[in-house]
């Protein structure tokens, strides 16, 4: 079985480590001083040396040659994500106090140390306070801010920062020479910029990549990833200014008819606008920018990517199609104004215009809610998407929105949002209307769903009663 890229270039020394030279270089003249300290926290995003240096370190305090192969009793590694119980832990402490067996020192190299539970933490604390004087522990995390400050403030701390493009581009020339890839700098730059500053994605992609052929290009990169041509992305940022909604889904479907993840789409198209906002050469409007980067990130993650993205990318759309939509009503009722001869059932009317002629009620209904929602829908498709998928419950003057996603509920949080609802809600009723959100499970949703109905059919047993026999109302028993 061969061996993955990755694994046969990792470093083996600090002097092969590339894009963490203020790290490295601390750290060798600590060696050269014998400044060692007992523990050492690493933190930074996945694969950019972390690991490798926390093994080349634990060598070099032993004076141990390191091959990525030969292991020794005196380092000892431990994955947090599979070993985070406290047992786990408590038999680390008990150990930590045997001497080494060949080496000066016995060197624990927790990974993902943010996993550990509260408990674990608590027995690691301990041990991290009075540590025998042979024992070393070095602590690599990616989420450095899940780390009780307790733990931070007994360790001495680097943070490595992501490789910039042209140094990965560098790195992986060398690596398809050595290799004897022959791969375009076009090609290297797209496997690059998709690894986004991780050496260890990049190599992993240019095996992958290289994995059918030899002769790699920019084309064949974007078909073993999955990236959508720049032009696609480019035409689908043109379709979010003056176009209409079914032009955009053709677009999104023909797109994900060949095969590009919505989730992918979406990164693209949220690195072109921030491409477009450096450049000061945007086609939408700032604040238009900023919401769409915004639910952008929220696509990959969603239960449903493909249709989170067309929602968010709809709801620009529609925004753009109501705005334009208002301009021509207002031009034209400036045009009626001037022109005496004009027949008044001649006057276009907006959506807004529809509301504003609705009659307004004292309170919230469940019926006037429906209205609302009908409302929403033409204004802000992702807003009336979700609230679509709720379960209102109205008394008191007090909506109350349940949601089986968390995520859900915090969209529908946001002021942004609340403000929308608030004003929507203010064009039909007159009394004050205070919005509640709650995240309940399934088996609750599907309780309120056979609970309604139940009291609607209720409802329309007593309005027959009421129409054969006149006025009617219900006796508790």
């Amino acid at each position: 079985m061969g061996q993955a890229l990755y694994r046969k270039y990792r470093s083996k020394s600090l002097d092969e480590i590339v894009g963490q030279e203020h790290i490295t270089t601390t750290l060798k003249n600590a060696i050269k001083s014998g400044k060692i300290s007992h523990a050492y926290l690493f933190t930074g995003p996945r694969g950019v040396g972390k690991t490798s240096v926390a093994r080349i370190l634990a060598h070099q305090f032993n004076k141990f040659t390191y091959d990525g192969e030969t292991s020794y009793l005196d380092i000892i590694e431990i994955d947090a994500a599979s070993n985070r119980r406290i047992d786990e832990i408590r038999d680390l402490r008990d150990k930590v106090h045997i001497a080494p067996t060949i080496g000066t020192y016995k060197v624990y190299i927790i990974d993902e140390v943010h996993m550990l539970t509260k408990e674990a933490f608590n027995a690691l604390l301990k041990t991290l306070e009075e540590p025998p004087a042979h024992a070393i522990f070095i602590l690599a995390t990616t989420e450095a801010h899940k780390l009780p400050e307790t733990i931070i403030s007994r360790t001495q701390r680097f943070n490595f920062k992501p490789i910039s493009k042209q140094k990965v581009v560098d790195h992986l020339r060398t690596i398809a020479k050595t290799e004897k890839i022959n791969i375009d700098d076009d090609a290297l730059e797209l496997i690059a910029e998709h690894g986004e500053g991780s050496f260890r994605d990049s190599i992993s992609l240019l095996d992958q990549t290289s994995s059918n052929t030899n002769n790699i290009s920019a084309e064949i990169v974007q078909k073993t990833l999955g990236i959508a041509p720049a032009k696609a992305i480019n035409n689908l940022l043109n379709a979010l200014n003056g176009t209409s909604a079914s032009n955009l889904l053709t677009i999104l479907s023909d797109m994900q008819t060949q095969g590009y993840q919505a989730g992918q789409i979406a990164k693209q198209l949220a690195l072109l606008l921030r491409t477009k906002l450096l450049e000061n050469n945007s086609q939408l409007n700032y604040q238009e920018v900023i919401t769409l980067l915004k639910n952008l990130l929220n696509v990959s993650p969603s239960p449903n990517p493909e249709r989170m993205l067309e929602i968010t990318l709809l709801e620009v759309v529609l925004s753009h199609y109501a705005n334009s939509h208002s301009k021509s009503v207002s031009v034209n009722q400036n045009t009626e104004k001037q022109s005496p001869n004009k027949q008044p059932n001649q006057q276009p009317v907006s959506i807004s215009n529809l509301a504003s002629k609705t009659p307004r009620s004292g309170n919230l209904t469940i019926e006037i809610w429906q209205k609302v929602l009908d409302q929403l829908k033409g204004r802000h498709n992702t807003l009336y998407g979700i609230l679509r998928i709720s379960k209102p419950f109205i008394e008191n003057n007090t909506l109350t929105l349940q949601f089986q996603f968390s995520f859900h509920s915090k969209r529908i949080k946001e002021s942004k949002n609340m403000n929308l609802i608030e004003q929507a809600i203010n064009e039909f009723v007159t009394v004050p209307v205070i919005i509640n959100c709650q995240v309940v499970s399934e088996k609750l949703l599907n309780t309120a769903d056979d609970k309604t109905k139940s009291n609607q059919k209720s409802d329309d047993s007593l309005n027959t009663i009421s129409n054969i026999f006149g006025s009617a109302e219900v006796l508790e028993s």
